[in-house]
């Protein structure tokens, strides 16, 4: 599936505060400048892919000789990576289970983790189609395909479930289903006209606000909280700890918050 960037009004016009929020960085962060020049690996979930190029910018400014390279994926992929031995140096998660599992394995650094961001999900059909004023009208004849993460390895899958188990809907609907591999997948299917709705988060609707809609805000059993943390095995601990420090600061925040993102 390929990688889709696509550029509207509103994120061009983000570009430009995130540009400066860069420089202002520039004046706000010690500059420090490793030995050997760190290569800090981040294994990211999908949905934070634009948000943390983003502030994988912001980190290289303010920490010369420092370079970020990412891992997007779905989190439980990336989690099964990391304790296969996939070399990572930090760990953003799009639920708080996946980190728990991590931290059963040993894998964290302790002390490391926290919640950085939150998020809603949205139910998204192709633009031009109608809302819907709740999950049941999910059964109309005109949504034949319903596409979602899969519950065992996507957060966003295990939300939209947990939802639909909620509104007693999960087994009705389960048939219809197409699970996607990461939520960038959903988007895609939905903005290519190939499913007719889509469970995402918020902040994915709005990277394609012009091929999807937000028929729906979807409530959760539990709030969509964002965790991060240092893996024990980084080669480069001391710059995946201010990296995971920067998701707290104010530009990281600025950067979030203008990609939809939430406080935790």
């Amino acid at each position: 599936m390929r990688n889709i960037q696509p550029y509207t009004a509103s994120s061009v016009t983000a570009r430009w505060a995130i540009r400066g929020f860069v420089l202002a960085a520039l004046f706000t962060f010690p500059t420090v400048s490793p030995a050997s020049g760190a290569e800090l690996l981040v294994s990211a979930a999908a949905s934070l892919t634009n948000a943390f190029r983003d502030i994988g910018k912001l980190f290289e400014a303010g920490h010369a000789g420092s370079r970020v390279v990412f891992n997007f994926a779905a989190t439980d992929v990336l989690l099964a990576q990391i304790s296969k031995g996939a070399p990572a140096d930090v760990f953003a998660a799009a639920d708080p289970d996946a980190m728990d599992r991590a931290e059963r394995e040993g894998l964290l650094l302790t002390g490391s983790r926290r919640d950085f961001a939150g998020n809603r999900l949205v139910l998204i059909v192709p633009a031009g189609r109608q809302n819907l004023s709740s999950l049941g009208e999910l059964a109309a004849p005109r949504f034949g395909r319903i596409t979602m993460g899969s519950p065992r390895t996507v957060p966003a899958g295990r939300y939209a479930k947990a939802a639909l188990d909620r509104a007693q809907l999960w087994d009705r609907f389960e048939p219809r289903c197409v699970f996607a591999l990461n939520v960038r997948q959903v988007l895609d299917y939905v903005a290519r006209d190939e499913a007719d709705a889509g469970f995402v988060y918020a902040t994915d609707a709005a990277v394609m606000s012009d091929k999807v809609k937000i028929a729906l805000e979807v409530p959760t059993p539990m709030p969509v909280r964002y965790p991060v943390a240092v893996l024990r095995g980084s080669r480069y601990a001391s710059e995946a700890s201010a990296f995971v420090d920067l998701l707290g600061s104010e530009p990281a925040r600025k950067i979030l918050a203008s990609y939809g993102f939430v406080s935790p």
